[in-house]
């Protein structure tokens, strides 16, 4: 089980962590908070102090089409949210 799919990168995820040093991924709904914390160690080498994480559940979406209502449902997924010492920081930007 991959436990970090992607980060998150969005206007008020980078609020948070210029306030309050805090990233947020998007990762298996299976993980725990414990998991999570390892692979987040292991793959930035840093050290994580806090890990919060919400479920989503998939939003019902209908749209018309010339043949007819369409309904389905979007995926459901699960964010973490990340708090790193002081001093501390992830560079998603980087090239290695």
């Amino acid at each position: 089980m991959e436990v970090l799919k992607k980060p998150l990168l969005t206007e008020k995820v980078s609020q948070l962590t210029e306030k309050l040093n805090r990233y947020a991924f998007i990762v298996d709904p299976r993980a725990n908070k414990i998991q999570i914390k390892g692979a987040i160690e292991t793959m930035y080498g840093i050290n994580v102090v806090a890990v919060n994480t919400m479920r989503y559940v998939g939003k019902l979406k209908s749209r018309n089409t010339k043949a007819g209502p369409v309904s389905g449902r979007a995926a459901k997924y699960k964010k973490a949210i990340i708090t790193l010492k002081d001093g501390e920081t992830i560079d998603f930007y980087s090239t290695i």
